[in-house]
């Protein structure tokens, strides 16, 4: 008498969690870019060289060099990057509530305030670029003097919206008390003089709003 056999209900395989996707490698110029930004900022752009540079972001000299035509053109590049990334968050800041243009310049002070506070804090590397290269037809001179004008402008535009007699004078009071962060920032850190920027900025903005 033949057995009767019993078929086994075969039980679901476990379905396996997706795998994240790979991320892309980084190209050589983002890598370079990246290592430029971070050897510039902290030791001085004039005090980097070449070979740190491509040793840093691990990749050939002339890798460096099909992407950067020179080591002042990588400068240039490095600045342009930066300063439009500090004027953006500026501009986000003050647009977070476009109806409180002071309030949000505190914000925005109160952040300046902190960082200059850290101990590795290095002011505006723009500021310091332009104090490396004196000579106004430089490639790294040309782009920090382009993103100090735009910003200039901007505060001239933030003091009309706050209501000054003389905008201009206002704005330009503004980046002077700014200036002054970046440099004593690097010298005293916390404690310093940056301590008081908002209370600065409060007698600025004050003595150009009366009538």
């Amino acid at each position: 008498m033949a057995k009767r056999v019993e078929a086994k209900a075969s039980l679901p395989s476990p379905r396996k969690s997706p795998r994240p996707p790979k991320r892309a490698p980084k190209r050589a110029a983002e890598r370079i870019r990246e290592s430029a930004r971070d050897l510039f900022y902290r030791q001085g752009i004039r005090a980097v060289g070449v070979d740190e540079i491509v040793s840093h972001a691990g990749v050939t000299k002339p890798s460096l060099y099909r992407s950067f035509p020179s080591k002042d053109e990588l400068a240039a590049d490095y600045l342009r990057h930066m300063g439009e990334d500090g004027l953006a968050r500026f501009d986000a800041t003050l647009a977070a509530n476009p109806s409180d243009p002071r309030g949000q310049l505190r914000v925005w002070l109160v952040q300046l305030q902190a960082k200059s506070a850290k101990r590795d804090y290095r002011g505006c590397g723009t500021t310091n670029a332009a104090v490396e290269y004196p000579d106004r037809k430089h490639p790294a001179r040309k782009v920090a003097s382009d993103i100090k004008g735009r910003f200039r402008a901007r505060l001239t535009a933030l003091a009309a919206r706050m209501g000054a007699r003389k905008p201009d004078r206002l704005g330009d009071a503004l980046l002077l008390l700014f200036e002054g962060v970046y440099a004593s920032g690097q010298l005293f850190g916390a404690g310093g003089p940056a301590r008081v920027v908002i209370e600065a900025a409060d007698a600025l903005i004050d003595h150009h709003l009366k009538r």
